[in-house]
């Protein structure tokens, strides 16, 4: 019988139907090491010293003792002699035994292109994968073997590029590129190998001039504004560099996020469709080649991890992932639609889930732009994730403090709100720079200003002012920009509300309440059919919403004349006392003025000094048809 040894991957002796048959682990590194090496024998001081590295001589020479009996009994029982022993040397027989690491060494007669596609084959895994031998000596030896033999990979890649001439062999030139820029992601030269067989230039600029609009934005709103904000708070420099796609490489790679993109579950009515879903995730790895925020796991291991279901979490954290991107395809020909959702590893957290619908696509012609827009949506959450993340991290306390400040935002209601502002400012206390207590402080002023409807300038005073500080404290986070536009909005600063609110979308263009807080803009402004779209962007990417995700909505749909769906909207809050004015509203333009009245007097007894001229006066509408529009209805219900 022949055997194989498997090193790619892990490491396994296999029979000759690739059934794996069990052999001494340190036999195998042995045999692993003399084919790797492309060695017939080696000496045993050599072999004692690569397994148990600088322990005593004599205890070294007894483990290799006891080993080689192992070793010798197992081969007996198989009726195989891989390895063979004299005094002092181990000697390699490679008559009944072949190994996938052989093509790294001499090329022989092999074609060059079938050379290329075995190395390929082979680096699809990692050279003697999860072995572990506590050992310097054996550590060193292994990290050569693997930078060897992805040099022998670029080499081969760099000779073959310019002779490809069909298309089989454009495509193993292109899967080579891939390999080797998943195994080198921080590295430049292996980034332009990739664009040259991809030949996705354009893709590329893409990718680059959508960072570029991110730090020239940022950059053209600092120097504008910085001269305004506080000055007590430290300045934080800008960390988007760590997504700029022509940043050089120059933070450790223990400091890159590792992101597993797992191929997708098909749950679809067309199980042909999982093929080509697995191809477009495929060119999503590619576009996160491009980018230096990110180290991505190769398609061939994910699909592996994928398959496996017991042990699929140890494995996640044995590699050190720190994100997981589950995909499940759904739907039939006509409706189908790719769900992802973005998991942080070590807390289970799910950052962020979109649905992409797919139905009635050309897959093939679209894969590209789907690919594009999946991969940059990720890479921003990812490092929208990770800022907002340090924050947390470098003081603990503080981050308890916050959490439980957090909780009160559930309920829009004033008692919650002065308990969160209580303890964001104990958050504070524990670090004065935290920034998302500082932007959560500005969120209960403005908020409470929203509530009161008096028209109290000093709590939007208030409000601008933590909004600036956690600007200045953070000016890479969304959160700060968000609160200043929410501000802004209410202080009647239109046009300063939407740059604050496009900037924070631009920095975390999938963050939900960024988007709800948008669509409230767009609302105020009159452009009553976008907010609404906007908003309910923001409700598919947060479906458990906050009742400001809800009011928002009802708001822009009582603008359009769609009662029944702004009272519908309503319904769904948690605390739908909050909107009575608008409900009665509501119900006066249907007709119905008994319902209208219930929520007027409902209304009043929170808010007995309720005045729609001066609301109006207050409140910033842009067009004059949509202020006409709420008086008629607040004077119908009988305001």
């Amino acid at each position: 019988m022949r055997f194989s040894l498997r090193t790619f991957g892990g490491l396994e002796l296999l029979d000759g139907q690739g059934s794996t048959v069990a052999f001494p682990e340190k036999g195998l590194v042995i045999l692993a090491y003399l084919f790797a090496t492309d060695r017939p024998s080696v000496t045993r001081a050599t072999v004692a010293e690569l397994l148990w590295g600088d322990a005593s001589l004599a205890t070294s020479f007894t483990n290799l003792r006891s080993l080689i009996l192992r070793v010798k009994s197992r081969q007996s029982e198989l009726n195989a002699h891989f390895l063979s022993f004299s005094e002092n040397r181990i000697e390699l027989d490679r008559t009944s035994l072949d190994c996938d690491v052989s093509p790294f060494g001499a090329s022989g007669s092999r074609e060059p292109f079938e050379r290329l596609k075995l190395l390929v084959e082979c680096l699809q895994g990692v050279f003697l994968d999860e072995i572990n031998l506590r050992n310097p000596i054996f550590d060193g030896w292994l990290a050569q073997q693997r930078e060897r033999q992805l040099v022998g990979l670029e080499h081969a890649l760099q000779t073959l590029t310019p002779l490809a001439s069909t298309s089989d062999q454009r495509g193993l030139v292109k899967e080579a590129a891939l390999v080797v820029s998943l195994a080198r992601p921080l590295d430049e030269s292996a980034h332009e190998a990739l664009l040259r067989a991809y030949d996705a230039q354009a893709e590329v600029d893409h990718l680059r001039r959508t960072f570029e609009r991110r730090n020239d934005r940022l950059s053209s709103w600092t120097s504008t504004n910085q001269s305004s904000a506080p000055s007590q708070v430290a300045v934080r420099s800008p960390s988007l560099e760590a997504v700029s796609a022509t940043e050089p490489a120059t933070q450790p790679m223990a400091r890159v996020p590792r992101l597993a993109l797992l191929p997708p579950g098909n749950y679809s009515r067309d199980p042909a469709s999982a093929a080509i879903v697995t191809s477009l995730l495929e060119d999503i790895t590619i576009g996160f080649c491009m980018l230096n925020s990110i180290q991505v796991l190769a398609p061939y291991s994910a699909l592996q991890i994928s398959r496996k279901t017991e042990d699929q979490l140890a494995t996640f954290e044995h590699h050190g992932f720190t994100y997981v991107l589950d995909t499940r395809l759904t739907g039939g020909l006509d409706d189908l639609s790719l769900f992802s959702q973005l998991i942080f590893f070590p807390t289970s957290e799910v950052v962020w889930a979109e649905r992409f619908s797919l139905g009635g696509m050309e897959l093939a012609r679209n894969k590209r732009d789907i690919s594009r827009r999946l991969a940059l949506s990720v890479a921003s959450e990812i490092e929208r994730h990770r800022i907002t993340r340090s924050h947390f991290e470098q003081n603990p306390a503080a981050y308890h403090r916050y959490l439980i400040g957090r909780q009160y935002f559930s309920r829009l209601t004033l008692p919650n709100l002065r308990r969160a502002r209580k303890e964001m400012k104990a958050v504070l206390h524990e670090s004065a720079n935290f920034a998302p207590a500082l932007s959560s402080i500005a969120r209960t002023y403005s908020e409470e200003w929203l509530l009161t409807a008096r028209g109290d300038a000093d709590l939007l005073k208030s409000a601008e002012a933590y909004a600036l500080q956690a600007i200045e404290a953070a000016n890479d986070m969304a959160d700060g920009y968000r609160e200043l536009g929410v501000t802004k909005l209410q202080q009647g600063a239109l046009d300063e509300s939407v740059e604050a609110l496009e900037l924070a979308e631009t920095l975390s263009p999938h963050y939900a309440d960024v988007i709800a807080d948008h669509a409230d803009t767009l609302a105020h402004y009159s452009r009553l059919e976008d907010a609404c779209q906007k908003i309910e962007h923001a409700i598919e990417l947060n479906p458990l919403s906050p009742d400001a995700y809800l009011w928002t909505a009802a708001g822009a749909n009582y603008g359009l004349g769609r009662f029944e769906a702004a009272l519908s909207y309503v319904d769904r809050m948690t605390e739908p006392s909050l909107a009575d004015r608008l409900s009665a509203a509501s119900w006066a333009m249907l007709g119905d003025n008994a319902k209208a009245r219930v929520f007027v007097r409902r209304a009043r007894e929170t808010h007995p000094d309720f005045d729609v001229e001066k609301w109006l006066s207050i409140v910033p509408i842009k067009e004059q048809w949509h202020k006409d529009i709420y008086r008629e209805g607040l004077k119908k219900a009988g305001f």
